[in-house]
């Protein structure tokens, strides 16, 4: 038995709690919209939505909803409102969306997460996580990795540790 991971459990559970430690540098998630499934991403260009509201207005109640739920962690201001978008409409759906977070999968991610001592580098993508903290690098999880598993709970594949012989 792999006591070492109790700690690191616990650890999780306390840096889950304190969203400023990620920084997302770039992100890639399906969103389960009313009408239909839209991709969004964030990269050093800004947001981008494949849904109508978007390619109108530059601002949607999806990413407003991202906006809500990981506003600690995107280290930016808010996109601003529209002139012409029905901004009360959007507001209520982003506010909705954001109590129904099965709606969101990520692709992918790329960020910084702060941990006790170190800033560590995590990517997600399609189910595989890296993180280059060097117990994650030996067991194929880390309190970092499960940190965000937690945050992002439902909205990524679990983190799986490697089993060593």
């Amino acid at each position: 038995m792999d006591y070492s991971i109790i700690g690191k459990i616990q650890k999780a559970k306390q840096y889950a709690e304190d969203p400023k430690r990620v920084t997302f540098h770039s992100l890639a998630l399906e969103f389960k919209g009313s009408n239909d499934t839209y991709e969004i991403t964030l990269g050093p260009e800004g947001w981008h939505c494949t849904c109508p509201g978007h390619q109108k207005y530059a601002i949607c109640p999806h990413i407003m909803t991202l906006e809500r739920l990981f506003g600690p962690m995107l280290k930016r201001e808010p996109l601003p409102y529209a002139s012409g978008q029905n901004v009360v409409s959007d507001v209520e759906k982003a506010k909705q969306y954001a109590e129904e977070t099965d709606r969101i999968s990520f692709i992918s991610f790329d960020a910084t997460f702060q941990g006790g001592h170190n800033a560590y580098h995590i990517t997600y993508d399609n189910g595989t996580w890296y993180c280059d903290n060097p117990y994650f690098e030996s067991r194929g999880l880390c309190s970092n990795t499960m940190a965000m598993e937690r945050m992002l709970k439902g909205m990524v594949k679990p983190v799986t540790m490697l089993v060593t012989t």
